[in-house]
């Protein structure tokens, strides 16, 4: 039996949608295993977010409510506090970057192997086998944690967001635990970008440019559009972010976000493996690209052959008139 803690990962006092793969994969151990998962919300407007999280079948929600900002020193003593205190067996996030930034500090307290970035999860004689990419997704490797607590992130493209399980369940407040560490890290701001898009990685349409579109004035006036029609979020491949086309925080690939949206849709990208490691989780992919030989149309579903430029508008006129 193997009780799993999941960390929420909160934004403007909300719970953010990546937190429920998480909980699908909490869901997926305690069934295996006969044990249960509970969940954790830290952070400013914990209590909200708990609300957010009631009825997803968890056995018990926690609430920390830190306030001044996200500071990993400061949330991680808790958490380990947590899940020591309540004797779970595995402490769990998404592979964000608040997953990958928080959770190597709470497995540092516990004394906890670590499994990141996992695509999934089986029981094998008793004991947890992590399947994990490597190499840029191009093979798998299997990992099991040997340590009395594991701490595990997990891939949000391979892990669907869990759904409602029914029943409510209450929110529980813990008390903060405070380190002297926390004391020498100030949260001095955060600058993020709004958009009226979806966000990157948890929009259900992708589309995103390339090197080809040469210019951020044609990031804006060609591709654009198509992003608007479709109403989807936009992304990057590398070399158009470090062009400047794009901003970085765009970027679709293994050095940038992992995406694997119902639809992807690939302008100018030839489709490098770094990119392809982002993306090709994608239910349906389509490229436009002039070179019928670019690597993108090994993994694309639908591959159109033509100059940008005079495809994707007519793309976008198309669209609009179905509409």
């Amino acid at each position: 039996m193997t009780d799993v803690l999941v960390v929420a990962e909160l934004l403007e006092g909300a719970s953010r949608k990546s937190t429920l793969s998480a909980v699908r994969f909490a869901r997926e151990v305690a069934e295996a295993t006969g044990g249960a998962f509970d969940i954790l919300t830290i952070g400013e407007g914990a209590e909200a977010a708990a609300s957010q999280l009631a009825a997803f079948g968890a056995r018990k929600i926690f609430t920390a409510e830190i306030e001044g900002g996200y500071v990993a020193e400061r949330y991680a003593p808790t958490v380990a506090a947590v899940a020591k205190d309540g004797g779970h067996g595995v402490v769990a996030a998404t592979a964000t970057t608040f997953g990958k930034d928080l959770l190597p500090r709470v497995a540092g307290r516990l004394g906890a192997g670590v499994a990141s970035d996992i695509a999934s999860v089986s029981v094998d004689g008793g004991s947890l086998v992590y399947r994990r990419p490597m190499y840029a997704g191009n093979i798998f490797g299997f990992a099991r944690v040997s340590t009395d607590v594991q701490v595990v992130t997990v891939r949000q493209t391979e892990f669907e967001a869990a759904d409602e399980a029914g029943g409510y369940t209450s929110a529980e407040a813990v008390a903060v635990v405070e380190d002297a560490a926390a004391s020498r890290v100030e949260f001095v701001s955060l600058e993020a970008q709004k958009s009226e898009r979806p966000e990157l990685t948890e929009a259900s349409i992708v589309v995103s440019g390339g090197r080809a579109l040469k210019s951020a004035e044609n990031f804006k006036s060609v591709l654009e559009p198509l992003v608007d029609v479709l109403g989807a979020a936009m992304g990057a491949s590398r070399a158009a972010a470090d062009a400047g086309y794009a901003s970085n925080d765009l970027q679709v690939g293994q050095t940038g976000k992992v995406v694997a949206p119902k639809l992807y849709v690939a302008v100018g990208i030839s489709g490098a493996i770094q990119h392809l490691a982002g993306m090709k989780g994608s239910k349906v992919i389509v490229a436009v690209n002039k070179d019928k030989e670019a690597p993108i149309k090994e993994v694309a579903d639908y591959f159109l052959a033509g100059d940008l430029f005079q495809v994707v508008p007519e793309l976008v006129s198309e669209i609009e008139k179905a509409r």
